[in-house]
């Protein structure tokens, strides 16, 4: 991989299993990763913590223009009210546009690896890397599983969080996700014409892994 930096964009739904397969394409390759659902967790849980509503456009596009770095670390990101407050806050124009230079600048000049050495390029997931922020990606993916999967998976994560949580409310949230991050009018959430599709829903990590590998290699040989 060498020239202008590999870009590998992951779009699809929540819980569909995009972050893991992420860092893993990240690791295999020695690429850069950013989870761009995060920032918009992170102005969401910003907005909450500042005890307002979260599709109240004022209050998030100013948490978003103002946004600590440090925030992004906070382990409540996962929390459902994030994730539930995160989608909201992504269907305000004036947040993604705070946030897409940003996420721009990241896919173009991709961090270096812990050790200092260089990384040749990035794997960035969220809803819309494929169609918006890097629409020149060299591979897309998108990923995608059963809302009923889906619910599944959150609920196991958020119990092992030690948060209450049962299946229908957790899969009701999800089709509610779904619908908001379709439907809204900047940027939806949507599969790039050339992605490649990839149904995580009967799929343990390591099959989604070997798939998504064998995409990204023969993407390479060209």
């Amino acid at each position: 991989m060498t020239g202008k930096p590999f870009v590998i964009a992951l779009d699809g739904p929540a819980a569909a299993g995009k972050g893991t397969l992420a860092k893993r394409l990240a690791a295999h390759f020695n690429l850069a990763y950013l989870d761009t659902g995060s920032l918009y967790r992170a102005v969401g849980l910003s907005v909450l913590r500042l005890g307002k509503d979260p599709s109240d456009p004022v209050a998030a596009t100013e948490a978003a223009r103002n946004l600590p770095a440090d925030l992004l670390q906070d382990p409540d990101l996962r929390s459902a009210a994030a994730g539930d407050a995160s989608s909201k806050v992504a269907a305000i124009p004036g947040v993604r546009a705070a946030l897409f230079d940003w996420q721009r600048r990241f896919a173009a000049e991709p961090q270096p690896a812990g050790d200092g050495s260089p990384r040749s390029g990035s794997v960035l997931d969220g809803r819309d890397i494929g169609t918006v922020i890097c629409p020149d990606a060299e591979v897309k993916i998108f990923v995608t599983a059963s809302a009923a999967a889906r619910a599944n998976r959150r609920l196991k994560e958020l119990q092992a969080r030690g948060e209450k949580a049962i299946y229908a409310r957790v899969l009701e949230d999800i089709e509610a996700r779904d619908a908001r991050d379709t439907a809204r009018a900047d940027a939806p959430m949507k599969a790039a014409e050339d992605a490649v599709h990839l149904d995580t829903s009967d799929l343990d990590i390591d099959q989604v892994f070997a798939k998504a590998k064998a995409i990204v290699d023969e993407r390479l040989k060209r």
